[in-house]
């Protein structure tokens, strides 16, 4: 009988989730921190956070602890685990739970070690890493310790990872910087340089949920938007529509497809030759975005299909690896 919890961590620039072995995922919450300004103490993790974005006072500093897929703030990064883990734990443990968690592909030695550190500094009685594309491929229920290649994108809120994976390991991989929370500020930007209309990351989310497309509409939609002026500093509203959602986006997403391509031209043609008949999987909440597949299978020749739960895949790649340890051991850190 064993004494401890085996966990799953997908640390996402957006949203952060926590897998418990036997049971799939108990934790769902944004990767948010309100903290105190002059002390740092942390007053919010997750959800209650986030209610505070865009409406705190001088003294407190709502902040994304993770940018881009890596620690920004490991201090914060450290409370935030910690949160998570007394959230799935209870109040009372004594012995502590066996965390993997995953990284990008492309992290260094130093970060890795900044992810193994802070969750150990949380409780974790063990820690493992697993690189992100491996995990969402398993996820995704790819077979990954085939001689076959086989191509997973994974588009979260703070990168995009393409990469080539066979025999049980990730064989190339390109990244970029670029996610859901790019093409938010895309259209946060969009607007104030085009309208004069200043909004918040949460009013530019609602606005590429509703109305982003990754191809040219043929059908015009419109949404009301609502912020300030930034003459005047006063309330100001307009009529957006898909066209000019797609237009902000745009050069974003072009970035993602050149990271596909870089990847692609790297690997090598045995493993091309399989894409090409197996095609490309797409992974992570951003290939949500409507027409996603659609653009990846026009722009890279290869059809492109996306993942059941996309936005779990990761997590559940994850929760398959730490509850199976010794069939994936060559691919853990």
């Amino acid at each position: 009988m064993k004494f401890f919890k085996k966990l799953a961590i997908d640390l996402g620039t957006a949203n952060s989730l926590v897998w418990e072995a036997g049971k799939g995922v108990v934790l769902n919450e944004p990767t948010i921190v309100a903290v105190g300004i002059e002390d740092r103490k942390v007053l919010a993790v997750g959800n209650e956070a986030k209610k505070m974005l865009g409406k705190t006072p001088e003294y407190i500093e709502v902040i994304r602890p993770l940018e881009e897929g890596v620690i920004a703030d490991y201090e914060v990064t450290e409370a935030m685990l910690r949160y998570f883990l007394q959230q799935v734990m209870g109040n009372k443990w004594f012995v502590g739970p066996e965390v993997m968690v995953c990284v990008p592909a492309g992290v260094t030695q130093v970060e890795q070690r900044a992810v193994l550190d802070a969750a150990l500094s949380a409780g974790a009685r063990k820690a493992y890493l697993i690189d992100e594309p491996l995990a969402a491929a398993i996820g995704a229920k790819i077979p990954v310790s085939e001689a076959f290649g086989n191509m997973i994108v994974d588009v979260g809120g703070g990168a995009a990872e393409a990469a080539v994976i066979a025999l049980g390991g990730v064989v190339t991989h390109k990244s970029v910087k670029v996610g859901g929370n790019k093409l938010d500020m895309a259209i946060v930007d969009f607007l104030k340089k085009n309208f004069n209309l200043v909004v918040g990351e949460q009013t530019a989310e609602v606005v590429k949920i509703k109305l982003g497309s990754a191809i040219k509409p043929k059908k015009v939609e419109s949404f009301e938007v609502n912020g300030r002026d930034a003459v005047y500093g006063l309330p100001k509203n307009i009529m957006m529509d898909n066209e000019m959602v797609y237009e902000a986006i745009k050069p974003m997403l072009e970035i993602i497809i050149m990271a596909i391509r870089d990847t692609l031209e790297i690997t090598p043609p045995e493993l091309v030759a399989d894409i090409v008949d197996r095609g490309i999987v797409l992974s992570g909440g951003t290939v949500q975005l409507k027409n996603f597949n659609t653009l990846v299978t026009r722009e890279i020749g290869v059809s492109a299909h996306v993942a059941l739960e996309p936005q779990l895949c990761v997590i559940k790649g994850t929760g398959m690896a730490i509850e199976n340890l010794e069939v994936y051991r060559r691919a853990i850190k």
